[in-house]
């Protein structure tokens, strides 16, 4: 018979053997998870020991459901079962645990993003309740594919408009990084910005009175682990667009100037993940040059104190 528990603070060993046992052969060309991994997911996405669970067989793990939780609610950011333990209903049974705390403790929304051509996953989801809410796709601008010749130079004088190094801190201090978007995914928020700051840089078209337009990308981390079981990449560098947006309503036009900046420092193939259709239109992105390159289902479920169950 299973046994499930959800873990503590002292029990990031386990949930790491867990993940390695439970996550890992669904994605063998994914690295195995550490200890310092899994602490910087703490730090980076706000993953709460108390909201992940482990299921057990005697003292093996075979079931793992890892929670992240921020005052708006609780990702389920993974959630496998060992092959070997499939269909016995040990999924459904994590997310429901899951949702009975919550609806006790709260926060009451819980989401999941969800690679749509992972089946299996959205089935589990679908069957317990949660709500299809939206569908986040995943774009890819590549420079022979973008045609953008824009030289490469560190500042640029035209129309009173340069282009400068921008940091996480200079958009706050700006005011502009609290006007994220609300509908964006969990790894491009602000709080997940604002933790990896410091692996995370940026470019801004800036007049002589404020930033104009502004992109942050990171080169690893943020973003990048979107298409996780997509297939092979290409072997040019990859870098995640974590933030794109324009002030002035030009067409696009400052933006175009800097992705081309990033692909004139030989970043060929640039990644937008999980972008919400009232993010950016797709036809929007589509004359910036980007084209889909798949997507994730969002998955929306609330806890009802009412449906509440002792676990």
């Amino acid at each position: 018979m299973a046994a499930y528990r959800f873990c503590r603070t002292d029990d990031i060993a386990l949930l790491t053997d867990a993940l390695n046992r439970c996550w890992s052969p669904y994605f063998p060309d994914e690295p195995p998870m550490t200890a310092a991994a899994f602490k910087q997911s703490i730090r980076d996405r706000q993953v709460w020991c108390s909201s992940c669970m482990v299921a057990f067989a005697g003292a093996d793990p075979i079931g793992v459901l890892i929670g992240a939780k921020r005052p708006s609610g609780t990702l389920v950011h993974k959630i496998a079962v060992h092959p070997d333990h499939r269909r016995q209903a040990h999924g459904s049974h994590l997310l429901a645990s899951l949702g009975s705390k919550l609806a006790i403790l709260g926060p009451p929304r819980t989401i999941a993003e969800v690679p749509e051509t992972l089946a299996a996953a959205c089935g589990l989801f679908s069957a317990s309740g949660y709500v299809q809410e939206a569908l986040l796709t995943d774009y890819v601008l590549q420079r022979e594919q973008s045609g953008m010749q824009e030289p490469a130079g560190i500042a640029d004088e035209r129309d009173g408009q340069f282009v400068i190094p921008v940091t996480i801190d200079d958009l706050a201090a700006n005011g502009l990084l609290e006007e994220t978007h609300p509908q964006v995914c969990w790894e491009r928020s602000v709080e997940t910005l604002t933790a990896r700051k410091d692996d995370i840089a940026g470019l801004a078209v800036a007049s002589d009175e404020r930033i104009e337009a502004y992109l942050l990308y990171a080169t690893s981390g943020v973003g990048l682990e979107a298409n996780a079981g997509a297939g092979p990449r290409a072997s040019a560098p990859d870098v995640a667009i974590v933030s794109l947006r324009s002030v002035i309503e030009d067409g696009g036009a400052r933006l175009k100037k800097l992705l081309s900046r990033l692909h004139a420092r030989s970043m060929i193939t640039l990644r937008f993940p999980k972008v919400h259709p009232a993010e950016f239109s797709s036809g929007f992105l589509g004359t910036l040059g980007f084209r889909p390159a798949g997507g994730h289902l969002r998955y929306a479920a609330w806890a009802r104190s009412d449906q509440a169950r002792p676990i």
